[in-house]
């Protein structure tokens, strides 16, 4: 499981989300990643919002030609859980957008996710969810030759010493599904993951947050006024300056993985108890026995994150807000 800094192509599953949202910036910047395209998943808010947003960025990015596919409006077996408590009823509150004019494309994100990868070489595509993983779970299920032709998922999600976010134990996307998550972890594709452990310590200073708007275009202050809405729960929450910014940590690991510490880990998800429902259980010091599936982040340099975030804005000539 490693990093790939040179010709990496990506598909990005995702439900914007102001974070989310950031993550797709940060792609659409970096030359070294072929983004082949967008797919939406149900959580953060409904399905409709999340093809909205995800459409929204792309064209706030100056990339309408992005494909994205709308996929699945609810978890494997159990009613969705959205968190407009955090993001707003849009999902991406913090300044008035206009509508997107880019259609979506025809046809379900989990044939495209499919499609995609069965077509291509072996081992030359990653899937990074940044949301619930109930379209990758769906395609593993659906194509079992699937998993073996995956370069790697890097997901965010799970948390270890952290806890949770949306209760005292699970993180939100493995929560909203846990069936897809424990599925998902046990196919046997090499997975990378960032937990609340290594994004609780990417926060969104004031700061930071300065930097980002000083670059003066409308795509900037547009990104400033989303981390600005998106810190307000936090710091409320944690009693902390600034929000952590998850999903964006995908993203940069592909990018700069120097500036990220971790360690091979088996984890398991929880699915039964009902007081620890979507647990991420990561035998961090190996004392399960349990064989490793996943390479667990454990740290970042936030002040080399942001300044990655930055520099990408810089290079984005979308039109913003």
């Amino acid at each position: 499981m490693s990093a790939v800094k040179q010709g990496c192509s990506i598909i990005i599953d995702t439900d914007p989300g102001q974070d989310d949202a950031v993550a797709i910036l940060l792609a659409l910047a970096s030359p070294q990643l072929d983004l082949l395209g967008i797919t939406t998943v149900a959580g953060n808010v409904p399905l409709a919002l999340t093809s909205r947003n995800a459409r929204i960025v792309c064209e706030l990015a100056g990339r309408p030609d992005v494909k994205v596919f709308a996929g699945a409006d609810a978890p494997l077996k159990r009613p969705l859980v959205t968190a407009e408590h955090v993001h707003g009823k849009t999902g991406l509150d913090g300044i008035t957008l206009p509508a997107p004019t880019m259609p979506l494309q025809p046809g379900h994100a989990v044939d495209f996710i499919i499609e995609t990868v069965m077509s291509r070489p072996a081992g030359t595509v990653t899937l990074c969810p940044l949301g619930p993983l109930t379209n990758i779970a769906l395609a593993l299920q659906r194509e079992p030759q699937l998993a073996a032709r995956l370069q790697q998922i890097v997901l965010m999600g799970g948390g270890c010493f952290e806890g949770g976010n949306i209760t005292p134990a699970a993180e939100f996307n493995c929560y909203v599904d846990p069936e897809a998550a424990k599925l998902v972890f046990a196919s046997g594709v090499p997975i990378t993951m960032v937990p609340l452990d290594c994004t609780h310590q990417a926060l969104t200073t004031p700061a930071r947050i300065a930097a980002i708007r000083a670059l003066g275009t409308p795509l900037a202050e547009t990104v400033a006024c989303w981390l600005e809405f998106a810190e307000r729960f936090d710091e409320a929450k944690y009693g902390q300056q600034g929000g952590p910014l998850h999903d964006p940590c995908v993203i940069a690991w592909l990018l700069a993985p120097e500036l990220f510490s971790g360690r091979d880990c088996n984890v398991e998800i929880e699915t039964d108890s009902a007081l620890t429902l979507g647990m991420s259980v990561i035998d961090w010091w190996g004392v399960s026995g349990r064989p490793r599936n996943a390479h667990v982040l454990g740290g970042v340099d936030a002040d080399g994150f942001f300044a990655l975030i930055t520099a990408a804005l810089a290079r984005l000539g979308g039109r913003g807000g």
